[in-house]
Protein backbone atom coordinates (compact mmCIF):
# COMPACT_ATOMS: atom_id res chain seq x y z
CA UNK A 1 0.00 0.00 0.00
CA UNK A 2 1.39 3.68 -1.01
CA UNK A 3 2.56 5.27 1.75
CA UNK A 4 1.22 9.19 1.99
CA UNK A 5 3.05 11.57 2.74
CA UNK A 6 1.82 14.67 5.22
CA UNK A 7 2.11 18.16 4.17
CA UNK A 8 5.48 19.76 5.72
CA UNK A 9 5.48 23.29 7.36
CA UNK A 10 9.00 25.15 8.60
CA UNK A 11 8.06 26.82 11.62
CA UNK A 12 9.98 29.65 12.52
CA UNK A 13 10.16 31.71 15.50
CA UNK A 14 12.51 31.78 18.27
CA UNK A 15 10.56 30.96 21.56
CA UNK A 16 10.26 27.66 21.91
CA UNK A 17 6.92 27.96 23.50
CA UNK A 18 5.41 29.36 20.62
CA UNK A 19 7.27 26.89 18.03
CA UNK A 20 5.02 24.06 20.42
CA UNK A 21 2.32 25.37 20.36
CA UNK A 22 2.28 26.20 16.35
CA UNK A 23 3.12 22.60 15.92
CA UNK A 24 0.76 21.13 17.92
CA UNK A 25 -1.86 23.23 16.04
CA UNK A 26 -0.47 22.02 12.85
CA UNK A 27 -0.17 18.31 13.78
CA UNK A 28 -4.06 18.53 14.45
CA UNK A 29 -4.38 20.01 10.90
CA UNK A 30 -2.53 16.31 9.93
CA UNK A 31 0.66 18.69 9.04
CA UNK A 32 4.09 17.83 10.00
CA UNK A 33 5.70 21.06 10.90
CA UNK A 34 9.77 21.22 11.50
CA UNK A 35 10.94 23.72 13.65
CA UNK A 36 13.60 26.40 13.15
CA UNK A 37 14.98 28.75 15.94
CA UNK A 38 16.75 31.83 13.92
CA UNK A 39 17.75 32.60 9.61
CA UNK A 40 20.40 30.49 9.72
CA UNK A 41 18.81 27.22 10.75
CA UNK A 42 15.54 28.44 8.26
CA UNK A 43 17.90 28.34 5.03
CA UNK A 44 19.56 25.31 6.29
CA UNK A 45 16.62 23.10 6.61
CA UNK A 46 14.62 24.77 3.48
CA UNK A 47 18.03 23.56 1.27
CA UNK A 48 17.56 20.28 2.58
CA UNK A 49 13.71 19.76 2.59
CA UNK A 50 10.78 20.95 0.38
CA UNK A 51 8.24 22.44 2.49
CA UNK A 52 4.73 23.37 1.07
CA UNK A 53 4.53 25.94 3.88
CA UNK A 54 7.14 28.32 6.11
CA UNK A 55 5.92 30.32 8.69
CA UNK A 56 7.98 32.50 10.35
CA UNK A 57 7.81 34.92 13.25
CA UNK A 58 9.05 38.50 12.10
CA UNK A 59 11.45 39.25 14.92
CA UNK A 60 14.63 37.01 14.84
CA UNK A 61 17.98 36.65 17.32
CA UNK A 62 19.74 36.76 13.64
CA UNK A 63 17.71 38.68 11.86
CA UNK A 64 14.22 39.20 10.44
CA UNK A 65 11.48 36.70 9.00
CA UNK A 66 12.02 39.26 5.81
CA UNK A 67 15.35 37.94 5.32
CA UNK A 68 13.75 34.25 4.95
CA UNK A 69 11.05 35.47 2.93
CA UNK A 70 13.69 37.89 0.78
CA UNK A 71 16.26 34.43 0.65
CA UNK A 72 12.93 32.07 -0.49
CA UNK A 73 11.81 34.18 -3.58
CA UNK A 74 15.87 33.81 -4.74
CA UNK A 75 16.58 29.98 -3.86
CA UNK A 76 12.94 28.32 -3.52
CA UNK A 77 10.63 30.47 -5.06
CA UNK A 78 8.02 28.21 -5.15
CA UNK A 79 7.51 27.72 -1.77
CA UNK A 80 4.88 29.86 -0.23
CA UNK A 81 6.03 31.85 3.00
CA UNK A 82 3.56 33.87 5.60
CA UNK A 83 4.92 36.06 8.17
CA UNK A 84 3.71 36.27 11.69
CA UNK A 85 2.95 39.95 13.06
CA UNK A 86 2.45 41.60 15.68
CA UNK A 87 -0.83 42.86 16.20
CA UNK A 88 -1.73 45.75 14.30
CA UNK A 89 1.97 46.27 12.40
CA UNK A 90 0.27 46.31 8.77
CA UNK A 91 3.33 47.83 7.38
CA UNK A 92 5.39 45.50 8.10
CA UNK A 93 2.66 42.95 6.24
CA UNK A 94 2.28 45.18 3.66
CA UNK A 95 6.76 44.77 3.13
CA UNK A 96 6.26 41.61 2.97
CA UNK A 97 3.60 41.42 1.04
CA UNK A 98 5.46 43.19 -1.22
CA UNK A 99 8.65 41.06 -1.04
CA UNK A 100 6.63 38.08 -2.53
CA UNK A 101 5.43 37.12 1.04
CA UNK A 102 1.92 34.59 0.54
CA UNK A 103 0.28 35.87 2.75
CA UNK A 104 0.26 36.91 6.95
CA UNK A 105 -1.09 36.25 10.22
CA UNK A 106 -1.81 38.53 13.06
CA UNK A 107 -0.71 38.17 16.75
CA UNK A 108 -2.17 36.27 18.75
CA UNK A 109 -2.67 33.44 15.90
CA UNK A 110 -6.18 32.40 15.32
CA UNK A 111 -6.41 28.53 14.92
CA UNK A 112 -9.10 29.32 11.52
CA UNK A 113 -7.11 32.08 10.15
CA UNK A 114 -3.91 29.72 10.31
CA UNK A 115 -6.24 26.54 8.88
CA UNK A 116 -6.77 28.16 6.40
CA UNK A 117 -3.81 29.46 5.43
CA UNK A 118 -2.39 26.52 5.41
CA UNK A 119 -4.76 24.88 3.03
CA UNK A 120 -4.34 27.46 0.69
CA UNK A 121 -0.41 27.54 0.79
CA UNK A 122 -0.74 23.72 0.00
CA UNK A 123 -2.77 23.88 -2.60
CA UNK A 124 -0.72 27.09 -4.35
CA UNK A 125 2.61 24.71 -4.14
CA UNK A 126 0.73 22.30 -6.20
CA UNK A 127 -1.01 24.23 -8.75
CA UNK A 128 1.06 23.67 -12.19
CA UNK A 129 0.90 27.47 -13.66
CA UNK A 130 2.79 26.63 -16.84
CA UNK A 131 -0.42 25.94 -18.70
CA UNK A 132 -2.56 29.29 -17.48
CA UNK A 133 -2.55 32.06 -19.19
CA UNK A 134 -3.07 30.50 -22.96
CA UNK A 135 -6.28 32.92 -23.71
CA UNK A 136 -3.65 35.66 -22.88
CA UNK A 137 -2.48 35.73 -26.42
CA UNK A 138 0.69 37.55 -27.70
CA UNK A 139 4.30 36.91 -28.72
CA UNK A 140 6.02 40.14 -27.95
CA UNK A 141 7.89 40.88 -25.05
CA UNK A 142 5.99 43.17 -23.22
CA UNK A 143 2.99 39.98 -23.31
CA UNK A 144 5.80 37.53 -22.16
CA UNK A 145 6.83 40.11 -18.95
CA UNK A 146 2.85 40.29 -18.08
CA UNK A 147 2.37 36.29 -18.49
CA UNK A 148 5.61 36.01 -15.90
CA UNK A 149 4.05 38.36 -13.58
CA UNK A 150 0.42 36.92 -13.43
CA UNK A 151 2.48 34.10 -12.32
CA UNK A 152 4.83 35.75 -9.78
CA UNK A 153 1.49 36.85 -8.10
CA UNK A 154 -0.89 34.26 -8.26
CA UNK A 155 1.69 32.41 -5.75
CA UNK A 156 0.79 35.26 -3.25
CA UNK A 157 -2.72 36.63 -1.53
CA UNK A 158 -1.21 40.10 -1.66
CA UNK A 159 -3.96 42.65 -3.06
CA UNK A 160 -2.77 43.27 -6.80
CA UNK A 161 -3.82 46.62 -8.92
CA UNK A 162 -3.67 46.18 -12.46
CA UNK A 163 -3.47 49.56 -14.54
CA UNK A 164 -4.12 50.08 -17.99
CA UNK A 165 -6.12 51.75 -20.86
CA UNK A 166 -10.15 50.62 -21.11
CA UNK A 167 -10.05 47.97 -23.73
CA UNK A 168 -6.62 46.25 -22.60
CA UNK A 169 -8.03 43.23 -20.76
CA UNK A 170 -8.17 44.14 -17.17
CA UNK A 171 -10.64 41.61 -15.82
CA UNK A 172 -9.06 38.97 -18.28
CA UNK A 173 -5.52 39.53 -16.40
CA UNK A 174 -7.87 39.49 -12.89
CA UNK A 175 -9.66 35.91 -13.81
CA UNK A 176 -6.20 34.66 -14.78
CA UNK A 177 -4.42 35.50 -11.17
CA UNK A 178 -7.35 33.47 -9.80
CA UNK A 179 -7.57 30.74 -11.75
CA UNK A 180 -3.52 30.26 -11.76
CA UNK A 181 -3.52 30.63 -8.17
CA UNK A 182 -4.83 28.36 -4.76
CA UNK A 183 -8.37 29.85 -5.01
CA UNK A 184 -9.10 28.35 -8.27
CA UNK A 185 -11.67 26.69 -6.75
CA UNK A 186 -13.31 29.41 -5.19
CA UNK A 187 -15.58 31.94 -6.75
CA UNK A 188 -14.22 35.02 -8.87
CA UNK A 189 -16.30 37.70 -7.98
CA UNK A 190 -16.67 41.09 -10.30
CA UNK A 191 -17.79 44.32 -9.70
CA UNK A 192 -17.81 46.98 -11.69
CA UNK A 193 -17.83 49.99 -9.24
CA UNK A 194 -18.46 52.61 -11.90
CA UNK A 195 -22.14 50.87 -12.52
CA UNK A 196 -23.38 50.43 -9.04
CA UNK A 197 -25.42 53.92 -8.33
CA UNK A 198 -23.88 54.95 -4.77
CA UNK A 199 -26.56 54.68 -2.23
CA UNK A 200 -27.18 50.96 -3.45
CA UNK A 201 -23.50 49.91 -3.19
CA UNK A 202 -22.91 49.59 0.31
CA UNK A 203 -25.33 47.03 0.66
CA UNK A 204 -24.78 45.74 -2.98
CA UNK A 205 -21.33 45.00 -1.67
CA UNK A 206 -21.63 43.84 1.97
CA UNK A 207 -25.47 43.34 2.46
CA UNK A 208 -28.26 43.78 4.27
CA UNK A 209 -30.68 42.39 7.14
CA UNK A 210 -34.73 42.50 6.66
CA UNK A 211 -35.88 45.92 7.80
CA UNK A 212 -32.76 47.43 7.86
CA UNK A 213 -33.84 50.16 5.21
CA UNK A 214 -37.28 50.47 2.98
CA UNK A 215 -37.66 47.58 0.83
CA UNK A 216 -35.31 45.65 2.41
CA UNK A 217 -37.37 42.40 3.11
CA UNK A 218 -34.96 39.63 3.80
CA UNK A 219 -32.03 39.10 4.80
CA UNK A 220 -30.05 39.30 1.62
CA UNK A 221 -25.00 38.21 1.52
CA UNK A 222 -23.48 41.16 -0.17
CA UNK A 223 -21.32 40.50 -3.21
CA UNK A 224 -18.06 40.30 -0.59
CA UNK A 225 -19.76 37.07 1.00
CA UNK A 226 -20.25 35.87 -2.54
CA UNK A 227 -16.75 35.64 -3.33
CA UNK A 228 -15.86 33.75 0.07
CA UNK A 229 -13.23 31.46 -0.61
CA UNK A 230 -12.36 33.19 -4.03
CA UNK A 231 -11.49 36.36 -5.15
CA UNK A 232 -13.31 39.67 -5.23
CA UNK A 233 -11.91 42.05 -8.56
CA UNK A 234 -13.01 45.37 -8.04
CA UNK A 235 -13.12 47.15 -11.82
CA UNK A 236 -13.05 51.00 -12.43
CA UNK A 237 -11.80 50.98 -8.32
CA UNK A 238 -11.12 54.67 -8.51
CA UNK A 239 -14.81 55.39 -8.95
CA UNK A 240 -15.68 54.18 -5.25
CA UNK A 241 -17.21 57.10 -3.40
CA UNK A 242 -15.32 58.19 -0.67
CA UNK A 243 -17.65 56.83 2.36
CA UNK A 244 -17.15 53.54 0.53
CA UNK A 245 -13.46 53.67 0.28
CA UNK A 246 -13.56 53.69 4.31
CA UNK A 247 -15.27 50.46 4.53
CA UNK A 248 -13.07 49.20 1.95
CA UNK A 249 -10.26 49.66 3.91
CA UNK A 250 -11.79 47.93 6.86
CA UNK A 251 -12.22 44.92 4.73
CA UNK A 252 -8.79 44.93 3.77
CA UNK A 253 -7.41 45.61 7.03
CA UNK A 254 -9.41 43.51 9.70
CA UNK A 255 -10.92 41.15 6.87
CA UNK A 256 -14.33 41.05 7.80
CA UNK A 257 -17.29 43.04 7.09
CA UNK A 258 -20.49 44.58 8.85
CA UNK A 259 -23.89 43.95 6.60
CA UNK A 260 -25.98 46.91 6.36
CA UNK A 261 -28.29 46.78 9.72
CA UNK A 262 -26.44 44.49 11.35
CA UNK A 263 -24.24 45.05 14.69
CA UNK A 264 -21.45 43.12 14.54
CA UNK A 265 -18.76 42.45 11.89
CA UNK A 266 -18.74 38.88 9.91
CA UNK A 267 -15.03 37.58 8.73
CA UNK A 268 -14.87 36.96 5.34
CA UNK A 269 -12.07 35.50 3.56
CA UNK A 270 -11.54 36.98 -0.04
CA UNK A 271 -8.05 37.67 -2.11
CA UNK A 272 -8.62 41.64 -3.41
CA UNK A 273 -7.88 42.08 -6.77
CA UNK A 274 -8.57 45.82 -8.21
CA UNK A 275 -7.93 47.29 -11.82
CA UNK A 276 -8.90 51.09 -12.93
CA UNK A 277 -7.85 52.79 -16.18
CA UNK A 278 -7.45 56.29 -14.00
CA UNK A 279 -4.26 57.70 -12.36
CA UNK A 280 -4.89 56.89 -8.73
CA UNK A 281 -2.10 58.58 -7.25
CA UNK A 282 -3.77 61.96 -9.12
CA UNK A 283 -6.79 60.76 -7.61
CA UNK A 284 -4.74 60.71 -4.12
CA UNK A 285 -3.52 64.35 -5.30
CA UNK A 286 -7.15 65.50 -5.78
CA UNK A 287 -8.44 64.31 -2.38
CA UNK A 288 -11.02 61.76 -4.65
CA UNK A 289 -9.27 58.56 -3.38
CA UNK A 290 -7.80 57.90 0.37
CA UNK A 291 -4.11 57.27 0.22
CA UNK A 292 -3.96 54.73 2.50
CA UNK A 293 -6.30 52.79 0.70
CA UNK A 294 -4.01 53.17 -2.59
CA UNK A 295 -1.41 51.90 -0.54
CA UNK A 296 -3.17 48.45 0.67
CA UNK A 297 -4.47 47.92 -2.81
CA UNK A 298 -1.43 48.61 -4.63
CA UNK A 299 0.99 46.27 -2.67
CA UNK A 300 1.55 44.55 -6.22
CA UNK A 301 0.70 46.80 -9.10
CA UNK A 302 0.66 45.37 -12.77
CA UNK A 303 0.74 47.14 -16.19
CA UNK A 304 -1.16 46.22 -18.73
CA UNK A 305 0.04 47.38 -22.13
CA UNK A 306 -2.30 49.28 -24.84
CA UNK A 307 -2.04 47.69 -28.24
CA UNK A 308 -0.28 49.86 -29.91
CA UNK A 309 2.45 49.07 -27.85
CA UNK A 310 2.59 45.62 -29.25
CA UNK A 311 1.98 45.72 -32.39
CA UNK A 312 3.64 42.38 -33.66
CA UNK A 313 0.54 40.82 -31.76
CA UNK A 314 -1.61 42.08 -33.93
CA UNK A 315 -1.89 39.05 -36.44
CA UNK A 316 -2.00 36.58 -34.14
CA UNK A 317 -5.18 38.60 -32.27
CA UNK A 318 -6.75 39.29 -35.27
CA UNK A 319 -6.84 35.30 -35.90
CA UNK A 320 -8.05 34.10 -32.69
CA UNK A 321 -11.05 37.11 -32.80
CA UNK A 322 -12.19 35.88 -36.93
CA UNK A 323 -12.14 32.60 -35.05
CA UNK A 324 -14.47 33.10 -32.59
CA UNK A 325 -16.59 35.53 -34.93
CA UNK A 326 -17.00 32.32 -36.99
CA UNK A 327 -18.07 29.82 -34.27
CA UNK A 328 -20.84 32.45 -32.83
CA UNK A 329 -22.57 33.08 -36.03
CA UNK A 330 -21.77 29.74 -37.88
CA UNK A 331 -20.23 30.63 -40.69
CA UNK A 332 -17.15 29.89 -42.83
CA UNK A 333 -13.61 31.92 -41.14
CA UNK A 334 -12.89 34.60 -42.82
CA UNK A 335 -9.80 36.15 -43.96
CA UNK A 336 -8.16 39.11 -43.76
CA UNK A 337 -6.16 40.99 -46.79
CA UNK A 338 -2.89 42.02 -46.73
CA UNK A 339 -4.20 45.45 -47.06
CA UNK A 340 -6.65 45.13 -44.99
CA UNK A 341 -4.34 43.67 -42.01
CA UNK A 342 -1.98 46.61 -42.92
CA UNK A 343 -4.48 49.38 -42.56
CA UNK A 344 -4.94 47.61 -39.14
CA UNK A 345 -1.40 47.64 -38.10
CA UNK A 346 -1.29 51.53 -38.87
CA UNK A 347 -3.74 52.51 -36.50
CA UNK A 348 -2.93 53.38 -32.97
CA UNK A 349 -6.53 51.85 -31.41
CA UNK A 350 -7.29 54.23 -28.36
CA UNK A 351 -9.86 51.41 -27.37
CA UNK A 352 -6.74 48.45 -27.19
CA UNK A 353 -8.82 45.20 -27.88
CA UNK A 354 -11.65 46.16 -27.26
CA UNK A 355 -11.94 48.02 -30.02
CA UNK A 356 -10.34 45.59 -32.34
CA UNK A 357 -12.69 43.32 -31.80
CA UNK A 358 -15.90 45.71 -32.85
CA UNK A 359 -13.92 46.24 -35.70
CA UNK A 360 -13.13 42.89 -36.98
CA UNK A 361 -17.10 41.74 -35.84
CA UNK A 362 -18.15 44.45 -38.07
CA UNK A 363 -15.76 43.93 -40.97
CA UNK A 364 -17.21 40.61 -41.08
CA UNK A 365 -20.38 41.47 -41.45
CA UNK A 366 -19.66 44.08 -44.14
CA UNK A 367 -17.47 42.07 -46.43
CA UNK A 368 -18.40 40.10 -49.68
CA UNK A 369 -17.15 36.24 -49.69
CA UNK A 370 -14.85 35.02 -47.11
CA UNK A 371 -12.10 37.87 -47.68
CA UNK A 372 -11.96 41.29 -45.32
CA UNK A 373 -10.43 44.04 -47.55
CA UNK A 374 -9.25 47.32 -46.26
CA UNK A 375 -12.57 48.84 -47.64
CA UNK A 376 -14.42 46.48 -44.85
CA UNK A 377 -12.25 48.31 -42.08
CA UNK A 378 -13.97 51.19 -40.30
CA UNK A 379 -11.91 52.89 -38.37
CA UNK A 380 -12.45 56.27 -35.64
CA UNK A 381 -11.01 58.96 -36.18
CA UNK A 382 -10.10 62.21 -33.70
CA UNK A 383 -13.05 65.06 -33.63
CA UNK A 384 -15.29 66.52 -31.59
CA UNK A 385 -17.82 63.67 -31.99
CA UNK A 386 -15.06 60.99 -30.41
CA UNK A 387 -16.53 57.84 -32.18
CA UNK A 388 -17.81 59.29 -35.63
CA UNK A 389 -16.04 57.92 -38.74
CA UNK A 390 -15.28 61.17 -40.74
CA UNK A 391 -14.20 64.64 -39.07
CA UNK A 392 -13.88 68.00 -40.86
CA UNK A 393 -11.08 67.43 -43.33
CA UNK A 394 -9.17 70.72 -42.55
CA UNK A 395 -8.35 69.44 -39.01
CA UNK A 396 -7.92 65.83 -39.99
CA UNK A 397 -5.17 66.74 -42.78
CA UNK A 398 -3.50 68.65 -40.40
CA UNK A 399 -3.37 66.18 -37.29
CA UNK A 400 -2.57 63.49 -40.38
CA UNK A 401 0.47 66.07 -41.23
CA UNK A 402 1.71 66.24 -38.09
CA UNK A 403 1.65 62.56 -37.58
CA UNK A 404 3.16 61.27 -40.61
CA UNK A 405 5.95 63.85 -39.26
CA UNK A 406 6.74 62.72 -36.62
CA UNK A 407 6.49 58.60 -37.81
CA UNK A 408 8.75 59.82 -40.44
CA UNK A 409 11.63 61.39 -38.34
CA UNK A 410 10.74 58.01 -35.63
CA UNK A 411 11.26 55.33 -38.47
CA UNK A 412 14.84 57.40 -40.04
CA UNK A 413 16.28 57.82 -36.84
CA UNK A 414 15.52 54.11 -35.99
CA UNK A 415 17.15 53.27 -39.43
CA UNK A 416 20.15 55.28 -38.92
CA UNK A 417 20.73 53.69 -35.25
CA UNK A 418 20.12 50.36 -36.58
CA UNK A 419 22.47 50.68 -39.83
CA UNK A 420 19.46 50.49 -42.19
CA UNK A 421 18.95 46.90 -41.02
CA UNK A 422 15.02 46.81 -41.49
CA UNK A 423 14.52 43.86 -39.28
CA UNK A 424 16.33 45.12 -36.37
CA UNK A 425 14.61 48.71 -36.81
CA UNK A 426 11.00 46.87 -36.86
CA UNK A 427 12.47 45.12 -33.52
CA UNK A 428 13.43 48.09 -31.79
CA UNK A 429 9.53 50.35 -33.19
CA UNK A 430 7.87 47.45 -31.95
CA UNK A 431 6.35 46.48 -35.15
CA UNK A 432 6.22 44.04 -37.68
CA UNK A 433 8.69 43.93 -40.64
CA UNK A 434 5.48 44.10 -43.02
CA UNK A 435 4.45 47.04 -41.32
CA UNK A 436 7.92 48.89 -41.24
CA UNK A 437 7.74 47.94 -45.19
CA UNK A 438 4.57 49.22 -46.12
CA UNK A 439 5.20 52.50 -43.83
CA UNK A 440 8.58 53.38 -45.39
CA UNK A 441 6.64 52.68 -49.05
CA UNK A 442 3.93 54.85 -47.78
CA UNK A 443 5.89 57.82 -46.05
CA UNK A 444 8.30 57.88 -49.09
CA UNK A 445 11.36 57.28 -47.29
CA UNK A 446 14.43 56.00 -49.32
Amino acid sequence: MERVTSPLVLVVDDEPDQRELLSITLGRMGVQAVPAEDVKSARKALELKRFQLCLTDLNLPDGDGLEIVEWIQSHTPDTPVAVITAHGNVEAAVKALKLGAFDFLSKPVNVADLRRLVQQAIRASSTRQDQRGSRLLGESVAMARLREMIARVARSQAPVLILGESGTGKELVARLIHESGSRAEGPFIAVNCGAIPSELMESELFGHRKGSFTGATADKPGLVQAAEGGTLFLDEVAELPLPMQVKLLRLIQEKAVRPVGEQREMPVDVRILSATHRDLGERVAEGLFREDLFYRLNVIELNVPPLRQRRADLPLLAGAILERLAARLGTRLPTLSESALEKLLDYSFPGNVRELENILERATTLCHGHQIGPEDIQLRTLGSGGDRMNVAAGGEADLDSAIEDITRTSIVRALEANRYNKTATARQLGITFRSLRYRIKKLGIE
